[in-house]
């Protein structure tokens, strides 16, 4: 399979790059990379992820899978200080950027790791919510067991939060998530996105 961003060891040779952008309403200064994915800004189905996602009322960190350099996990960490938010990703070059990322925008509620979707976070970790913009492009089965995964994380009435474009899987993604999760909704549909809710 050709490379794609969800690659451990991205061969692009790396170019730096910093740019700003404001997430619900906090300024973050990144440093992006080739080989991770939206390189130049937050892509826009991370933004309405963002701005759609309400934390749900229940104990439990919140996760980030597929974190890339961070804008999703940085955001929601500024948004809610006093929750543990578990970020991860299986590219280390993004995991880098994002830790980084973390310290230039003085985020320290934060955890990030190299995970394959939640392989690596400790048996006795729970989650209030769990937010993905999955890696279209690692293919189906990588993104059902991001889904799989989320399930078994999340505590009882806890949250997966999806976004995906329609031609890309919204609706498949919709019919899997019902097969596990007690209720499923589509929260939010703009310009071909769509905001998936699962609650388990």
């Amino acid at each position: 399979m050709s490379e794609h961003y969800y690659s451990k060891k991205p061969q692009t040779e790396s170019k730096p790059r910093h740019w700003t952008f404001n997430l619900l309403g906090h300024e973050f200064r990144f440093e992006t990379d080739a080989g991770v994915f939206s390189k130049s800004e937050v892509d826009f189905g991370s933004r309405t992820l963002i701005e759609s996602f309400v934390l749900p009322e229940v104990d439990g960190v919140v996760m980030d899978i597929g974190c890339g350099y961070g804008p999703i996990g940085l955001a929601i960490a500024k948004e809610h200080p006093e929750r543990t938010i578990y970020m991860m990703d299986v590219n280390e070059r993004a995991i880098a950027l994002a830790q980084k990322n973390a310290q230039t925008n003085g985020i320290q509620n934060v955890r990030i790791f190299e995970s394959d979707g939640v392989s690596a976070v400790e048996e006795d970790v729970n989650a209030a919510a769990i937010l993905t913009n999955p890696p279209i492009r690692a293919g189906k089965e990588t993104i059902f067991r991001f889904y799989d995964g989320a399930y078994e994380k999340l505590v009882s009435n806890g949250e997966l939060w999806v976004v995906i474009q329609k031609k890309q899987g919204a609706p498949s993604t919709v019919a899997h998530l019902e097969e596990k999760f007690t209720e499923v909704e589509v929260v939010e549909k703009k310009k071909g996105y769509w905001i998936i809710k699962a609650k388990k």
